[in-house]
């Protein structure tokens, strides 16, 4: 039975490698002339998928989760996370090391903290993909009762690998913002070779240009980056798991057909993620679940203290205008104002390092929540109304994964 399993995860590898390696032969000739700039940089996404593929099937063969106990299981993903912690911790404690100057003998200072790095760093080797299998199990099990599954497994299996991810340069038209290029970089750029590589594809295309970091890729095996939040990872490995859910349906055979199919496919993983984590947290970390916020009317007070800082709204206003400025053909005014504004938000304590173009047409993709990013596109709140509109989370993805366009999904909420 073992040997049957898995042989066909094998089969399940290699249909999603098959499709990686076909979407990657079919360039748009707008992104080969962009990857004229980015081709020395780009990130080798062959060789990562199949030494995942080599590490998962090791996992696969020894399925240690399947000896430990529910309480063990708990056990070891927190002791992922404590250890991850610490390692960053100690991991900041010497770079501030090398870099006080008032620090003479840094060797001698740092060395205890880089032999404490080195013991950590074998911990996290030893725990890490222990934690990633019971991680996977974890949400697998909650995917099968939310009824995305075939014969009680989801397909294709929870798979994901925790490592650093590549950066992607992201490319819009100054005149209107749209994604008309996401090209994925090496993890480890510098800053001036990505600000190179922004300045190289502006001037020679006339573009608006945005490399950002990435929290995970919807490659199989999943790419998630390490992060201590085990929700926010919870959440990142149910939405990547959900790309791949898509990848063979309408939805996400369509993800690059239009801006708003792609609007679609974030914000439905988006979704997916978020009630998914959820429902992990309540029932295998309970100790996790925020206190419930009492939500009993109290009684105004006059404050001197002025209104916190809402960055989703200050954003929404940004996009709003910027969405105007551009209508009306202001592409100067409206890149000015995205500085101002990028200012505004630094001395609120938001270090954006550009605001443009690009960036709204990136993160403007991603809205499960009112607000933020998207201004007033209405795709996320037609995506939003579907999932009230349905009974069941499974509804919900089944129904909008066989969607080809957003006029079908607003025929489908009754726009």
């Amino acid at each position: 039975m073992k040997n049957r399993g898995i042989a066909g995860t094998i089969l399940v590898y290699l249909v999603f490698l098959f499709l990686l390696l076909r979407s990657d032969q079919y360039q748009s000739t707008f992104e080969d002339k962009v990857r004229n700039y980015t081709r020395p940089y780009e990130f080798d996404y062959v060789s990562w998928t199949l030494n995942a593929f080599w590490v998962k099937n090791q996992q696969a063969s020894v399925d240690i989760p399947r000896y430990l106990t529910v309480t063990q299981q708990h056990q070891m993903v927190m002791d992922y996370i404590h250890t991850l912690d610490s390692w960053n911790q100690v991991s900041a404690n010497i770079q501030q090391t090398y870099t006080n100057p008032n620090i003479h003998n840094a060797d001698q200072v740092a060395a205890p903290l880089l032999a404490q790095q080195h013991d950590l760093q074998t911990k996290l080797n030893q725990v890490g993909p222990i934690a990633e299998a019971v991680i996977q199990q974890q949400v697998s099990s909650v995917l099968a009762d939310q009824g995305l599954s075939t014969l009680g497994q989801p397909l294709p299996p929870v798979l994901y690998h925790v490592t650093p991810l590549p950066m992607a340069l992201i490319v819009s038209p100054r005149n209107v913002i749209r994604e008309d290029a996401d090209i994925s970089l090496l993890p480890d750029l510098t800053l001036d070779q990505i600000t190179s590589i922004e300045k190289n594809v502006e001037q020679n295309l006339n573009v608006s240009a945005l490399v950002v970091p990435v929290g995970g890729v919807g490659v199989y095996p999943t790419m998630v980056i390490s992060s201590t939040d085990l929700t926010w990872l919870l959440s990142t490995v149910s939405h990547e798991w959900t790309h791949n859910y898509l990848t063979v349906r309408p939805l996400g055979i369509n993800y690059d057909t239009t801006p708003e199919l792609r609007t679609m496919n974030e914000t439905t993983a988006d979704i997916v993620g978020g009630e998914i984590s959820q429902i992990v947290i309540q029932r295998y970390y309970p100790e996790l679940v925020p206190p419930p916020q009492n939500n009993q009317p109290t009684p105004s007070t006059p404050s001197s203290q002025p209104p916190a800082f809402d960055f989703n709204k200050e954003m929404h206003t940004t996009r709003v205008e910027v969405d105007a400025l551009l209508a009306q053909g202001k592409i100067q005014e409206a890149e000015s104002y995205m500085e101002q504004r990028r200012q505004f938000f630094w001395d609120n304590g938001y270090q954006i390092r550009r605001l443009n173009q690009a960036y709204f047409a990136f993160y403007g993709a991603y809205a499960d929540t009112p607000e933020g990013a998207a201004g007033a596109d209405p795709v996320g709140p037609a995506v939003r109304t579907l999932r009230a509109q349905s009974p069941t989370l499974a509804d919900f993805v089944n129904r909008i994964a066989a969607m080809r366009s957003f006029q079908q999904l607003q025929q489908a909420i009754g726009q």
